[in-house]
């Protein structure tokens, strides 16, 4: 009898050893990333009590909300958002250092995601250099890469946005697709990085002509004017405005806009309604989170970006922006609901950066602010200095990312000396109105910075990649592109302070205000999904968000 229970003992043991090795790693269905084009921290409150249940207040009341997730690089721009938000990494090890930049050794200017050996899918024309890009100037491993590693690449990842470079980005190496917006046609389009030809229900999508229909009845508010006030009223001096337009107020007419440049459909709320609808179809069309293995999607909202550069973050025109992307978001969580169930997604919703206000609000309210010198001019100028001084015509080539470009090529060959002709530089930056630091990032360690600018700044540079001296503008002040509008790129809070909120599968409900940084939420899904984090990553989990499953 002994004999048979210890028999009996053993057996129900080497069952359970079976059933633990050979039991499924818990994991949601689905994660879908999905990051807002320049929406400061503040917007999650500054429009809360206009929002309805379903869209940001169901984050904010169901989710778990970082409320203080600062970026930690320079310069705060989209490429480098998105990078950052899905690699764990930052410019010194990824690459991506804006979203272009000057080659050092060559002097030739690079967009982030230009490849000039993949052709356009979609697109009318197969050499249209709308379609010519792909991932590979990024040099490390996104989180979505790391989920194809982990699954032998059984799970399905796609990545979608009206900008190419935040579809492209996100979705990382191995996606099995990302989507954006061909201006020219209207269409979604790819690259053959990823396919020899769309699929028929992207296909189906596009023949749909739906950019017609969502803009057929021009733009006016959802509600009246009056009750907008977190905004500045219509018809202010630092709003831009559409072509066709005779004032920056509403109502706008976007039929006689496109018809002027198809670009500016882009520059509506529509473009956001478009983006998620076309995800819905992509979330279909690839049956993401109904197989075996965690599937992701990545998608970028990014109309909210060109509203803000168009009118300004004070304006009728964002206020609104927000309003409906909230019940759009609303809508987008429902369909998630119903496809793949409440509680088998995670998803997670932050910024590539934010945004300043416009300087004209900014002085009218007695605020420090104000435009710095077009590159262009600042070029100029250093260059007759240096022509003076060194007898060589056009030593600076450009003034990109705020960093300064040298012309390394013509230094080395005229046997110069590099570091006085930097010396010569620094002197005379550090002289103009508007600019706190210029610094030499061979000697960054040297320079009276101090943090957390100096991580920053350092975090930011990629030798070959990025300009030999770094300036940063004072508090308020950014560069000049026009006197309306606004723009992004800076450390200030109000670039760098990003919404991140986690919701759904594996997150506890919740908020915290300490400290965390955008490198972080790589890691924090790594974490969830228990994969290996990005190759370049140096964020930690966040592990206030994540219950235990």
């Amino acid at each position: 009898m002994r004999n048979f229970s210890l028999a009996l003992l053993l057996l129900l043991l080497a069952a359970g050893c079976r059933n633990r090795q050979s039991g499924a790693v818990r994991r949601p269905k689905l994660v879908v990333g999905i990051v807002i084009d320049q929406m400061r921290w503040d917007y999650l409150y500054r429009y809360y009590d206009r929002y309805g249940e379903g869209g940001f207040k169901r984050l904010l009341n169901h989710g778990f909300s970082c409320e203080n997730t600062m970026i930690n690089y320079l310069p705060s721009y989209t490429a480098v958002g998105h990078t950052c938000i899905f690699t764990g990494s930052v410019p010194a090890f990824s690459g991506i250092s804006g979203n272009d930049w000057i080659e050092q050794a060559t002097g030739k200017h690079v967009y982030c995601t230009d490849d000039s050996t993949v052709t356009s899918v979609g697109a009318e024309d197969a050499q249209s250099k709308e379609g010519k890009m792909s991932p590979r100037n990024l040099l490390v491993s996104t989180i979505t890469d790391e989920l194809m590693i982990a699954t032998n690449y059984r799970s399905k990842v796609v990545g979608v946005s009206l900008k190419d470079r935040a579809a492209i980005l996100p979705a990382g190496h191995a996606a099995n697709a990302a989507f954006w917006l061909d201006d020219s046609t209207g269409h979604f389009i790819t690259s053959n990085y990823y396919m020899p030809r769309l699929p028929a229900w992207v296909d189906s999508f596009n023949n749909g002509n739906r950019i017609a229909g969502l803009i057929k009845e021009g733009w006016n508010p959802l509600y009246p004017k009056q009750t907008y006030e977190q905004s500045e009223m219509d018809d202010q001096p630092y709003e831009g405005k559409f072509k066709g337009d005779s004032t920056p107020a509403f109502p706008h007419d976007l039929v006689s806009s496109y018809k002027q440049g198809k670009s500016s459909f882009r520059y509506t709320p529509f473009g956001n309604t478009l983006t998620l609808d076309f995800a819905r179809n992509a979330v279909e069309g690839y049956r993401l989170g109904r197989g075996p293995f965690t599937d992701f999607l990545t998608v970028n909202c990014a109309s909210t970006d060109y509203v803000g550069h168009m009118f300004g973050i004070n304006s009728i025109e964002i206020e609104d922006v927000y309003l409906r992307l909230d019940k759009d978001l609303a809508a987008f969580f429902r369909f998630l609901d119903d496809q793949v169930g409440s509680d088998g997604y995670t998803v997670f919703l932050t910024a590539d950066h934010g945004a300043a206000h416009a300087i004209w609000y900014m002085q009218n309210h007695d605020l420090p602010a104000d435009y710095w010198n077009h590159p262009e001019i600042l070029v100029d100028s250093l260059n007759k200095i240096l022509a003076e001084k060194f007898k060589v015509n056009r030593l600076v080539e450009s003034c990109t990312n705020y960093q300064i470009d040298f012309a390394t090529q013509k230094i080395s060959a005229g046997h110069l000396d590099f570091s006085a002709i930097k010396k010569s530089v620094l002197e005379y930056l550090r002289r103009q109105p508007g600019i706190n630091y210029a610094i030499d990032m061979a000697n960054v360690d040297e320079s009276a910075v101090p943090e957390p600018l100096r991580t920053m700044v350092i975090n930011g540079y990629y030798a070959r990649r990025s300009g030999a001296i770094q300036i940063v503008l004072d508090p308020g002040w950014f560069e000049g592109h026009g006197k309306t509008g606004t723009t992004h790129g800076s450390w200030n809070p109000y670039d760098t302070h990003i919404p991140l909120v986690f919701m759904g599968w594996g997150i506890h409900h919740g908020s915290s205000n300490e400290q965390v940084h955008m490198t972080d939420i790589a890691p924090t899904v790594a974490a969830l999904l228990h994969i290996q984090m990005p190759n370049g990553c140096i964020g930690k989990p966040i592990t206030g968000v994540l219950s235990q499953r």
